[in-house]
């Protein structure tokens, strides 16, 4: 088993702990906080190892699983990575494109793997389908959040945002052409609200919506492609797949049958997948050990985290 440490026991941060010391993958050796009143009271209420420094933690473990804040990602990574440590970043990778660059490199430099955090990979709902996704034309998002201070002191595009940005680019096999958005700051200092349109090489278009200020929770996506409309909703962990194909010459009674102003008639049928249960942020940490143990790529690498860390500043700078 893999020797596991966490930098950061915030919110998140405490859920990585739990799941690290269930998972059958991970030895959970401890974890490090630099609030140290809250951290002492953590590890007396779950009795988790405290270390008293990050270099510490980091010399006891193979794997370093960071759930700082963002801005301490690009420091603590590269101090782990340099050590040889495999290094779990939760998403956004880094502040910068620069720094994502350079942990990548220093990655290849010191043969370690990384990934990042981007949960919604592993959510049921999305995993149930994503083969089904076959060069869609027209996607639409909308990822909408109650407020919650927490996570304000970045724009919402890289708070919310990302983790759609992330989705698509993994679906979309085409080079970003062009961004269009626009952002509204409403509580906080950042925005608030975001609508963005990327435009890809390949015609591919996708519209996103994001907001933290909304009444009510809400997390969908919906992918159209050549004869078929596949919807995900990732907050309800369901999904829905509507076909279409040739009508058969001798038609069921109670067959749905479409015809275009051309005469061509298509019938419309569901291939919705069975949905298993699972807990994402498990499942990302386990086949984050399986990649090492393995010696194959992360599902999230660092090198995908970088790239949809691209196309979200890309989007911010639009505002």
């Amino acid at each position: 088993m893999l020797k596991a440490g966490v930098l950061g026991a915030g919110h998140l941060g405490k859920i990585h702990l739990r799941l690290l010391e269930q998972s059958e993958k991970y030895t959970l050796v401890g974890f490090y906080d630099t609030n140290t009143s809250q951290a002492k009271s953590i590890a007396e209420e779950f009795g988790y190892q405290l270390f008293e420094s990050i270099d510490e933690l980091i010399n006891a473990v193979d794997v370093v699983d960071i759930v700082t804040p963002t801005f301490a990602h690009f420091e603590v990574a590269k101090l782990a990575i340099q050590k040889g440590k495999h290094v779990f970043i939760e998403k956004p990778i880094t502040n910068t494109v620069d720094e994502a660059k350079q942990l990548i490199e220093l990655a290849n430099t010191y043969n370690v793997k990384g990934q990042v955090g981007h949960v919604e990979r592993f959510n049921p709902a999305y995993t149930a389908v994503v083969n089904k996704i076959d060069n869609p034309m027209f996607i639409e998002t909308h990822r909408l959040a109650e407020f919650n201070p927490r996570g304000t002191d970045v724009p919402v595009v890289l708070d919310l945002m990302i983790h759609d940005i992330d989705a698509i680019l993994n679906v979309v096999h085409s080079e970003v052409k062009q961004i269009s958005a626009s952002g509204v700051s409403v509580i906080s200092e950042t925005p608030d609200i975001a609508n963005a349109r990327i435009e890809f090489e390949n015609g591919c278009v996708a519209n996103l919506t994001a907001s933290r200020i909304s009444l009510k929770n809400m997390r969908k996506s919906r992918f159209f492609q050549k004869d078929a409309y596949i919807s995900v909703d990732f907050f309800e962990k369901k999904c829905e797949v509507v076909k279409m194909k040739d009508v058969p010459e001798t038609p069921d009674d109670f067959a749905m049958i479409l015809q275009n102003a051309e005469g061509v008639k298509k019938q419309i049928y569901f291939d919705n997948p069975s949905i298993p249960s699972n807990n994402a942020i498990l499942d990302e940490l386990d086949t984050f050990a399986d990649a090492i143990n393995n010696n194959t790529t992360p599902i999230v690498s660092l090198e995908q985290g970088k790239k949809a860390l691209e196309v979200a500043l890309r989007i911010i700078d639009c505002f």
